[in-house]
């Protein structure tokens, strides 16, 4: 049986610091690593990148669509990424924004989250712009399989403010009104709950109570984005305890050489190594 969510990524956190590095093999940055676009150049991007930072960071956000942009090959080689992810010990959040309710979102819960299924990662992203109980297949099987999820609650793309930053008829924002879906989720477990937020780090001021969260936050956008730790520390205050940054263009750039992804990795991850005592 596997541990919860919540103690797993506090685990490690605490072992190998708090930091997710993306893994975002688009064509660009496949060209720029001399690779081809294709699923060979795919296959030997990702094992570089399982071969610098598994085992050496706490999680590792493969993005999914740039996976299933190479079809059926794709996605096999995103199967053998998160296995060999999985046997060193490194989380993996997959980064897919699913979204959906009924069977198919039940369907999408069974894919990412089920027990048995090659693309079943240690956590997921989801958007909850369907309303949020729409997601319940999704935490409920988490839950159960010791899984977690991260929900879109204030992201740092243009549009996202139309919505997120929008107020309900009681003058609450979107954005706040998903923070308490989580906190509901994730009362009195301890060390964490399962359900976290993903929450822009350079959105400046959220407006966002996040004390009753109980959860990880995933912050992206530290680094190459324009984040460092002085927005963190505006963004998330108190809360910054439980946040984890991620971080993803300031450290592929540096490859395709192992040694220079793993030391710009580990550089980002001890530059963060007091945040959560800010």
């Amino acid at each position: 049986m596997r541990a919860p969510f919540g103690s797993r990524i506090t685990t490690a956190v605490s072992l190998r610091g708090p930091l997710c590095v993306g893994i975002d093999p688009h064509a660009a940055l496949l060209e720029k690593w001399g690779l081809p676009v294709d699923a060979a150049g795919l296959e030997r991007f990702a094992m570089t990148c399982v071969e610098a930072f598994a085992g050496e960071v706490a999680v590792v956000k493969p993005q999914a669509a740039f996976f299933e942009a190479h079809g059926s090959a794709g996605v096999a080689v995103l199967e053998r990424l998160i296995a060999a992810c999985r046997a060193t010990g490194t989380l993996v959040l997959l980064d897919v924004k699913r979204g959906d309710i009924g069977s198919t979102m039940a369907a999408y819960a069974a894919a990412y989250l089920g027990e048995g299924s090659p693309l079943a990662a240690d956590a997921v992203t989801l958007s909850p712009y369907l309303g949020f109980g729409s997601l319940d297949p999704a935490l409920d099987l988490a839950e159960r399989n010791g899984r977690g999820v991260f929900v879109l609650a204030l992201t740092s793309n243009k549009e996202g403010p139309q919505v997120q930053r929008a107020r309900t008829e009681d003058g609450v924002s979107v954005a706040q009104t998903i923070v308490a879906e989580a906190a509901a989720r994730n009362a009195g477990k301890s060390p964490l709950g399962h359900v976290g937020l993903v929450v822009g780090a350079t959105v400046g001021d959220t407006e966002l109570d996040l004390s009753a969260l109980n959860a990880t936050i995933l912050a992206p956008g530290f680094g190459a984005q324009g984040a460092g730790i002085a927005d963190l520390r505006k963004v998330f205050g108190p809360a910054m305890k439980h946040v984890l940054p991620s971080s993803s263009r300031d450290i592929l750039r540096h490859g395709p050489d192992v040694a220079a992804l793993r030391t710009a990795a580990l550089r980002v991850r001890d530059s963060l190594g007091a945040v959560h005592t800010l």
